[in-house]
């Protein structure tokens, strides 16, 4: 389930994931193999040409070695990707809750509760405005949780039942679930729309989005510390995210003509990153590395993983080549 631009290499080269990776996995466990174009022009299949075994463990993981090396190793050029069977039924539904922590503490027990959920997403309240305003949708102004879930129509009905049950507990309001795929495409279509629904809350200015994925049981108090974070600095940054698997994002609205503006929004992005840090979890859950996070990589790996990642750099892009300053 890819975002408005994303590519299926693209998407392999940064690890990334989407809405339905709480149930079926980011793109790490899903590419069985890939077809790479080395820095010295040599062709890698990954786990040998035309292989795609559902497991393997014949030497090292060199699928998993370029899945997330964000251009840094070679050229993705072909992906061979695992399949998961179309579910018999369906259904979505919208709920609204008294604030952040409660829509997030619901999340952490429907997954504690072992409810099959297929994609669950968070909205912070200026999210949530911003999409229902930009996609035309009549949303609470509220934290919100867009839920999907799927099985066979006897199994949708108990988790329905359980799922209202938890959302209940923690002060939640859900609509009437939807099954119909036009309601469904159109609850969907405004989620994905986030990014340009977050730009049109300053026209003219410039996005700046980031990520980070910490263990489930922590995420309720990190996202509220990261909220109260945001409202602290005074920046307009909508709150999102794949909340199933402990991912969420801040889209930061700034104006990149104002230099002191642009420093907020990088010293906020490095708190949020240490936060998630001190929390046990990853300063990117699939946005990566690139530029803005390596001094953040050092202090998440230690010296001697980051020495590991360029000693791997160097023996297969010795000249420096690929994406040079990128990660490492």
């Amino acid at each position: 389930d890819p975002g408005a631009d994303a590519s299926l290499c693209g998407m392999a080269a940064t690890g990334a994931s989407g809405t339905n990776a709480v149930r079926y996995g980011t793109m790490r466990p899903n590419v069985l193999n890939l077809r790479v174009v080395l820095p010295d022009g040599r062709l890698l299949h990954t786990a040998g040409p035309g292989r795609q075994p559902r497991k393997r463990a014949a030497g090292y993981d060199l699928t998993s070695l370029f899945v997330g090396s964000e251009g840094t190793l070679g050229f993705l050029t072909q992906a061979t990707l695992r399949l998961h069977p179309l579910p018999e039924a369906t259904a979505v539904t919208v709920a609204s809750f008294p604030s952040v922590g409660a829509a997030v503490a619901c999340t952490v027990q429907v997954l504690q509760a072992a409810v099959p959920v297929a994609r669950i997403e968070f909205l912070d309240e200026v999210m949530a405005d911003a999409c229902s305003r930009f996609s035309g949708m009549e949303l609470p102004v509220a934290a919100t949780l867009l839920l999907e879930l799927h099985g066979s129509r006897h199994s949708l009905a108990e988790q329905q039942q359980q799922t209202e049950e938890i959302m209940q507990q923690n002060g939640g309001s859900s609509l009437a679930w939807a099954e119909g795929l036009e309601e469904r495409e159109q609850l969907w279509s405004m989620r994905h729309n986030a990014w340009y629904a977050a730009l049109a809350l300053r026209p003219g200015c410039q996005g700046y989005s980031t990520d980070v994925c910490v263990p489930i049981s922590r995420l309720p108090d990190v996202v509220v510390e990261t909220k109260k974070d945001l409202q602290a600095s005074g920046l307009t940054g909508p709150m999102v995210g794949h909340v199933g698997d402990g991912n969420f994002h801040c889209i930061l609205i700034f104006n990149s003509q104002d230099p002191e503006e642009a420093q907020r929004v990088h010293a906020f992005t490095q708190r949020l990153g240490r936060r998630a840090l001190v929390a046990g979890g990853t300063c990117t859950g699939e946005h990566g590395v690139g530029l803005g996070k390596r001094a953040l990589l050092l202090e998440e790996l230690g010296q001697e993983g980051l020495d590991t990642l360029r000693s791997i750099k160097a023996a297969l892009d010795p000249h420096n080549l690929m994406n040079p300053g990128k990660v490492l």
